[in-house]
């Protein structure tokens, strides 16, 4: 018999995607929600608990007290610095054991899974709980990119791919061949309302989401959903490209509606590793 499932819940979409499927298929679920990160929406009528990101042992507290034996980490997480943190004993001790201000995201969160899984749990993937998540190659919706797209996707792709050999960021926009803001702290949404500021007359730009190089999978997968579509079309941008396999559609019939109500593309790009 599969155990309960623990959910730590960031913001966005996802989280409650994934206690929908959950409660669809049977599957009993507990949510770990984090003040200040996760809409309280996604947990009313669910089992959870509420906790800062730097109570590390009440944390696992909870979870153990809620019977969990699987985890998924799922929705966007603002890092904080160490004064907003305010640090248990646990995670002070966790901290000073990675020497957290030399770790980007990745790093952070690979450091994270580890003592999750000496803790005792397994650790998940999204899309080991909800399977139709991966983008896939290809346009959702009616439109593809045209010549001029096509070249701001090769152009963010090697921008990014940049950025994340580094650990910065899993995100670019592009609009004829300028790049007009990469992803750091401040997460995808945030940068598409930096960049509406900053679009050039003509074609629109195209925003390039993929997968940091030698990312742990199971965790802060780059991820689109309608919200991003519309964010998209409201920075004035033509598209969206978003890394095949490497990357999460949240929803994929309801990208593909808004995509085609919004006069944009979504497209699933191959690459090699």
């Amino acid at each position: 018999m599969v155990g309960k499932l623990g959910i730590l819940a960031g913001g966005g979409e996802l989280p409650a995607r994934l206690i929908g499927a959950c409660r669809r298929n049977g599957r009993d679920v507990f949510v770990l929600a984090f003040e200040g990160q996760t809409n309280p929406a996604t947990v009313q009528g669910v089992d959870h608990a509420w906790t800062r990101l730097g109570q590390g042992g009440a944390a696992l507290a909870a979870l153990r007290a809620a019977g969990v034996a699987e985890l998924v980490m799922a929705g966007a997480i603002t890092r904080p610095s160490l004064s907003e943190l305010r640090p248990d004993l646990r995670t002070v001790k966790f901290l000073a054991k990675i020497g957290v201000n030399c770790l980007g995201d990745d790093g952070l969160l690979r450091a994270v899974v580890a003592v999750l899984e000496t803790e005792g749990f397994r650790v998940l993937g999204v899309d080991d709980v909800i399977t139709d998540l991966p983008a896939r190659p290809g346009s959702y919706g009616a439109l593809q990119p045209d010549a001029a797209a096509q070249a701001d996707i090769a152009r963010g792709i090697a921008v990014v791919r940049a950025l994340g050999a580094v650990d910065v960021g899993q995100a670019a926009v592009v609009q004829q061949g300028i790049v007009l803001g990469v992803e750091a702290a401040e997460g995808t949404d945030a940068l598409l309302g930096r960049c509406a500021g900053l679009r050039r007359n003509g074609p629109g730009g195209v925003l390039v989401k993929l997968r940091k190089p030698g990312q742990e999978a199971r965790v802060d997968l780059p991820t689109i959903g309608v919200e991003t579509v519309r964010n998209a079309a409201a920075a004035g941008l033509s598209g969206i490209a978003v890394q095949a396999g490497g990357a999460l559609v949240v929803d994929p019939a309801a990208v593909s509606a808004a995509a085609d109500r919004a006069g944009l593309f979504v497209v699933g790009v191959e690459m090699p590793e």
